[in-house]
């Protein structure tokens, strides 16, 4: 899904984590999220550890945990510096946006909003509307 913004995006898809992040602690302190730690530079031992305990999926940026039922179960980011989509409006061929998308679709069809966000702006406008419906 694929909203339309006037701002700009962020100059790194970890500055938008950490604007998204701050956001998300100072206007609704009670809401339970997390972030993917996949970018994360780690040793090759951590690094071993850490893939055996997650999904063969690839996992969204960020997962926020609030069911709004019954309509929604919570919302998953994919986040990117730049729009992952073409000028022509369809996503990009690379494999690995491909492989960020079907994760994104099997979690939309679990009833999760999943989508990718490059502006900050799009993600407070998501979790606004969707915080406060």
């Amino acid at each position: 899904m694929q909203r339309t913004n006037t701002s700009l995006p962020m100059k790194s898809e970890e500055n938008l984590q950490i604007a998204i992040s701050s956001y998300l602690k100072y206007q609704y302190p009670d809401v339970i999220f997390t972030s993917e730690s996949s970018g994360i530079r780690l040793t090759i031992g951590q690094a071993t550890k850490a893939k055996k305990q997650r999904s063969k999926h690839k996992l969204p940026d960020m997962i926020i945990l609030y069911a709004n039922l019954p309509y929604f179960a919570g919302i998953c980011f994919e986040l990117k510096k730049e729009s992952p989509f073409l000028k022509d409006g369809s996503l990009s061929k690379s494999k690995h946006i491909q492989e960020q998308n079907k994760t994104l679709e099997l979690l939309e069809s679990k009833g999760y909003i999943s989508m990718f966000i490059w502006k900050f702006e799009q993600a407070k406008t998501i979790i606004d509307k969707y915080l406060n419906f």
